[in-house]
Parts: C-alpha cells; structure tokens; sequence
C-alpha cells in the first residue's frame, strides 16, 4: 500500500459485506458514507458486521495496489441503522431470526423507522402485520432479544478482537453475566469457549489492565501449557520442561512461574509426584483417572464371575461344531482366556479373526444366560460391532446415559450397568478419561473383553491404554495371528501386514488381475491433487460404481498443506457438490445444502461427537440455522455454531480412528514430512473395505513404512496397573 493520507472520520451505511473473517473479524465492506457521491471501500476489523448497519470509522485513505483507493480504518464501529432504506436491509441479511426479505419490507411498511422500538417495546403490535402469527411473533422477539444481548457483550469484546461469533457462544455460556464474568478473569474463556485459544484471552486481559507479570497470569498459563501437553496425548509431564514451556509462553522472569506452579498444586488442580526420582505434574483429573483406571482393573480381576467353572476345551469344541468354524490356534486360545479371566485383551491386525472370535464368545456366554453389552467410542464403530455380532452395540457415552444437563454420566460406581459381561471394540481409540468412566460403571462381577488393534494410532486423548494394558503384562491379553485365507485374497490386508512388519506393500497389479489395493505415481503436489479430483470424482465411480460422496473417503495425515483437509475439500466440494441453492459462509467456509461435513467437538447437547459424518439438508437464510443428518437424525446448527463442523470430502487419517468406508483415498507426499509415520499410514490403509488407492510418491510411502516410531507419551498407568495387581515395581513417591 502507498503512504496513508490525514487521519480522518467516515460514517455511513454497509451496503455490502464484500469480505469478512469470522476469526480475526478483518473484513472489506461497500459503504454508502456521508459526503461521498458513490461508494466507498473500507477495511478493517469488525466483530460482526451485516448489510444495512451503520458503521463509523477512525482511519485513514490508502491506495492499494490490487484494490486502489480504500478507507482503512483503525476503529470501526458498528451500530444500528436509523433510515428506512437502513433498517430494512438490516433486517433482510437475516441477522434476527424469523425475519427475512418478504417479512422486512412488510415491518418496514408498517412501523418505518420505529420497527425496532416496536419489537422492544410492543411486540404485541407485529400481529398487525400480514402473516406474522404468534408462533413468528414469539420467534421474533426472542431473536431481538438474543440479538441485542449479544451485540453488547460484542460491542464490550470487539476492541479486544474477539468476533461475533465467539461473542455469541460467551452469551450461550454465561447469559446476561457475561461481561462481568470476562472482566472478572478473562482466562476463563480458554477453557469455557469453543473457538477462544490462550493468546485471545491474553489480549483481553491486558487491555483489561492486568499485569504481564500477575500471579493470574502465571496460572492461567501453566493451565494452558498443560491443558496444550494433554493435547498431545500425555497424561503427565518433567516438572522442569513443563515450567520451561511455561517461561517460554509468558515471558516471565523470577520465581513467579514456580510459585504459579505451587500455588496450582495446592489447590488441587495440578498434582505432583515423583516418580524413578523425577518430578511429573499431572492434571489432576488425569492422576486421579489413571490411578482409578488401575484400581478398577484390580478389583475386576479379583472378583468372582458371573461363569460356573467352564472346561475351555469343551468350550473350544462346542463352538466349533455349532459354528461349522476351524479356529486358528490363536482364536482358540482367546476363547479359552474368555471363559477362564474377568478381563482380557484381544489384539490383532485386520483378517485375522478379531469379529470372528468375539462373535464365539458371545455365542458360549449366551448360552450360559448371560447378559452382554457391546460397546465402542464412536458411532460408526458401534454401529459396525452391531452389524458384526448382530446385537446392539452403542457409544460408551450412550452406554453410560451421559447427561448433557449435568455434565456427567448416569452411569457409574454408585450405578452401575446391569450386566454379566461388557465388550469394547477399537480399544486403541478410547483415552485415559473415557477408559476410566466406563470401567467405574461395570460391576465386580462382569467379565470385560477389550479389543482392538494396538499397532493403530493412539488415542486422539492423553493416554496410550490398549498398550499399556498389554505391556503391562498382568492383565491377560492374546494377540490373533495369521491372516485367514478368505482375507489373504485381499491385497488391502495382505499390504497392511506389510507396511506394519516394515516391508513396503505391494502395489503392481498383474495383467488381467483384479485388486483392490492401487498406487497412483504424481511428484508435484498440484499434480497429486489434481489426480486425487480425478480418482475420487470419476475414475472410482465409472470402474467401481461407487457413489463418490457417500462411498469414498479422502484421508490425509495433515490438516494444512497443499494436499490437507483444506485444499482438498475445497477442490472436491467445487466438483462434487458446486451449488446454486441456499449457501452460508461462516468462520472461512463456505456450506451449502448436499455438503459432507464431519462435527470436530463433542456437543453433547446436540448428541452428536467429534468424528461423526454428516449432510447438510436445509439451510434457513431467514432463521439462521442449517440441518445435518447424521445417521437418519436431523441436528439444528445456528450460523454463529458452524465451526463446530468442517467440510468431510477430505479428513485427517486421526479422525477416521474407528470408522470404515467402502474406498478409502491417501496422498502419500514428503509434505506431510513430518506426519510419515508408519501407525499412520497403517491406520488410514486399514480403514478401506474394498478399495485402496495411494496417491503420490514411492519414496515418501517408503519414509512411512520406515518410521517405526511415534512420539513419546508420559503416561504412567503400565506401571500403576503392576504395582496395583502384583505389589511390584513401587516407583511412585508422593
């Protein structure tokens, strides 16, 4: 931009909303400003700002190289429009709910500019207008209202950079006390708020007048390096590099960071214990899950089952003959352990009979009249155990009544499932927390069978518990080997045994073979994208038949990159899903009615859970609110709600943990450098049931394959669970 002109003021009417950015609040608007005979452009920073509101603005004239002459402005206020012509485009951007185009021109007609008042004050007089009833009348008024709240907690927040929409959810969160609640200690808003990271909040303290180096601060700080550690998946972590981290963060000197820490620690948030001479700080929820989650494991193992002595040999047989089935050595030997143990781990890599033998089980405690719940993390995971063992099978949340009033679940030590016997299917996605819930829940006497496969990825959560449960070696465990001949014959599992054994897998097909396993050579990362467009929107529809939206999954280590979430989904939505009816665009994308989308945070209000896929079916301009189905259910979202949704033409091999799709489609580029890790990509192989196509290059999937090793994990519950069951191993000194 050339130099600025003299700083002066600039009022007027925002014709049109050319660009805004719900997470900064940047946005470039058209304004109708006093002493200008046309319009004007203005850039700037705004919470929310719709057509038809007027806006002052403190700034100065710029000429932009691409856009010329604009207005940027230091300030910009928004209030509400006074004309007629104002009041009425206000209104028709849809910005209160139950009012669109056809019902502000009729409002305007009939109260002119004393619409608002009317709404405020007698509400009772917009039943003279033609077609609104009650039902509108009441939906009009309370949209003002909520409206009007939140323009004030906006209007208190926007000097901070804190959008609209972030405005809209402290609202939701803490009603009419919100303003008194953010000066009172603004922190809290990382912690209560969807959407508000540590460094917003940090902001809005300082300009609230807290000091950089305030004992407020210090904690908070600590909170968020721990709160970002478990993040990552640790459980605890070195008191010292923890107290470095938070130094690096805040940027304070002295002994006000360890007195912080001390202070956390006396008040029972953090907990610290020394543990092989190192002191490890622990959230205290997490020492508390991860020491109960050994206590349960313990108390389970020693109590009398709910199974009469069973000869496991004449159990082995029995099923045998009633299956028509040859168990494998390893199957043999887990249905023996099931009927002998109260808990134990079955583990295994696809095709090697994992459904088979929990289906066997099933069948030897049923006809033992025992009562069985089957359960798994997400839905799309319970619903494939349903299918697989043909009883119902829910998400450990539904299966422990989880109260979204109370925030807890029904279901617990105090009430626990009615039960003899609880199986849990992809154990490896299920965290340190959710583990130590459910276990709470089942009753001394049932018999729990964990399955999974421990070469996955880990838990998105802190914690690593399918693995420390098996390295712990003191809780029984049976790893199923050798891949049947049925599931031999696909080069999908053949190539995910590979890739974990460290082999690269194979991936040409011989003349006139049919496989389902194929590998797509590009080098560029455009070329890479453009042939995944070509594979997901044509190719695999035309040879295979499969719907490109419902039945192929795009899944990428990365969110960002040339070949993330993001660049992908966009290029795919473009193609699959371009659009001429009702759109929105919130927090940077834009949705439209047909879209996949996946929910990325727990809403437990809306019982829908991160991870779970979904299509938007109705988009309401006038209220304001889109519809998803998800799985047959249609789930409300308000527009200030939607970055609680993401695009899901595309997803992150993470976020698949659990779920299945019938084609499955992986970039595989040295840009997700860092990401080629070999759990990873055996994770995203194994997610396909009936097609495999890698995109990009030999070199990269070789990196991957190569890459044994993930990240180290603090997490301490291997060692607690022997010191727990055997009195071995006394590392732990508080």
């Amino acid at each position: 931009m050339s130099a600025g002109e003299e700083r002066e003021q600039l009022s007027g009417l925002v014709e049109k909303v050319i660009y805004h950015d719900d997470g900064t609040g940047f946005c470039v608007l058209s304004v109708k400003a006093r002493g200008h005979r046309g319009a004007v452009t203005i850039v700037g920073h705004a919470g929310e700002v719709e057509q038809g509101e007027f806006v002052d603005a403190d700034g100065r004239w710029v000429v932009d190289r691409r856009h010329g002459r604009q207005f940027s402005a230091e300030n910009l206020r928004v209030t509400l429009p006074s004309t007629k012509e104002g009041i009425e485009k206000y209104l028709a951007s849809g910005v209160v709910k139950g009012i669109g185009p056809a019902f502000a021109k009729r409002l305007v007609e009939a109260f002119g500019t004393k619409v608002f008042d009317v709404i405020d004050k007698e509400p009772e007089r917009l039943l003279e207008v033609d077609g609104i009833g009650k039902g509108r009348q009441d939906g009009i008024v309370r949209g003002w209202a909520d409206q009007r709240a939140v323009r004030e907690i906006m209007v208190f927040l926007q000097s901070y950079g804190v959008s609209g929409a972030k405005a809209f959810r402290i609202f939701k969160e803490y009603g009419e006390d919100a303003i008194d609640t953010v000066r009172e200690n603004p922190y809290r808003l990382v912690h209560d708020i969807h959407g508000i990271g540590f460094k917003s909040a940090d902001q809005i303290a300082q300009k609230l007048g807290i000091e950089p180096d305030s004992m407020m601060r210090a904690r908070a700080g600590i909170s968020h390096v721990m709160d970002t550690l478990t993040g990552y998946g640790h459980c605890a972590y070195p008191a010292r590099k923890l107290t470095e981290k938070a130094i690096e963060l805040l940027q304070i000197t002295g002994n006000t960071i360890p007195q912080a820490l001390e202070e956390e620690i006396s008040e029972g948030r953090l907990v610290c214990e020394t543990i092989r001479g190192e002191e490890f700080i622990y959230p205290a929820a997490l020492f508390r899950a991860e020491s109960e989650i050994a206590r349960s494991i313990a108390r389970l193992l020693e109590a009398e089952g709910p199974l009469d002595y069973v000869d496991s040999s004449r159990a082995v047989r029995w099923v045998q003959e009633e299956s028509g089935l040859e168990l494998s050595s390893s199957q043999r030997t887990a249905l023996a352990e099931s009927v002998s143990t109260k808990v134990l781990v079955i583990t295994g890599g696809p095709g090697v009979g994992k459904t088979t033998i929990v289906n066997c089980i099933l069948n030897v405690f049923k006809s033992k009249r025992l009562k069985c719940l089957l359960c798994a993390p997400t839905g799309r995971a319970a619903k494939r155990l349903s299918e697989a063992a043909h009883e119902e099978a829910k998400t450990i949340h539904r299966l422990l009544e989880f109260s979204p009033k109370d925030g807890e679940f029904k279901r617990n030590a105090r009430n626990p499932l009615g039960c003899d016997c609880v199986v849990v299917d992809e154990l490896s996605m299920v965290d340190v927390p959710l583990m130590n819930h459910l276990l709470k829940a089942i009753p001394s006497a049932a018999v729990v069978i964990l399955v999974g496969d421990a070469d996955q990825l880990p838990p998105v959560g802190p914690g690593n518990v399918l693995s420390d449960l098996i390295r712990s070696k003191v809780v029984p465990s049976v790893t199923l080997r050798g891949v049947f001949r049925q599931a031999a014959k696909s080069r999908i599992i053949l190539n995910a045994h590979r890739i974990n054994g460290g082999q690269m897998p194979l991936t040409q097909e011989r003349q006139g073979e049919e496989t389902d396993f194929y590998f797509v050579e590009a080098r560029e990362p455009e070329e890479v994208l453009s042939s995944i467009v070509e594979v997901v929107t044509r190719r695999i529809p035309e040879k295979f038949g499969l719907d490109p939206k419902r039945d192929v999954q795009v899944l990428t280590p990365m969110n960002k990159t040339a070949l993330g979430t993001q660049a992908l989904n966009a290029e795919l939505q473009q193609v699959l899903n371009p659009g001429e009816g009702p759109s929105v665009k919130k927090f940077g994308t834009t949705f439209r009615a047909g879209d996949k989308v996946m929910q990325i945070v727990n809403d437990y209000d809306k019982d829908v859970f991160n991870g779970e896929i979904g299509f938007v079916r109705e988009i309401d301009a006038e209220e304001r609110a889109l519809k998803v189905e998800f799985d047959r259910r249609l789930v409300d979202y308000d527009f200030n709600e939607l970055d609680e949704l993401v695009l899901s033409y595309a997803c992150t091999i993470h976020k698949s943990q659990g779920s299945e799709y019938p084609a499955v489609v992986i970039p595989v580029h040295k840009q997700h450098y860092i990401m080629l890790q070999r759990n990873l990509i055996y994770t995203g192989v194994t997610r396909a049931e009936k097609l495999l196509v890698l995109v990009g290059t030999r070199d990269a999937l070789g990196t991957a394959v190569g890459r044994a090793h993930s990240s180290q994990r603090f997490s301490f519950l291997c060692e607690r669970l022997v010191h727990q069951i055997r009195g071995e191993g006394n590392l732990f000194f508080r």
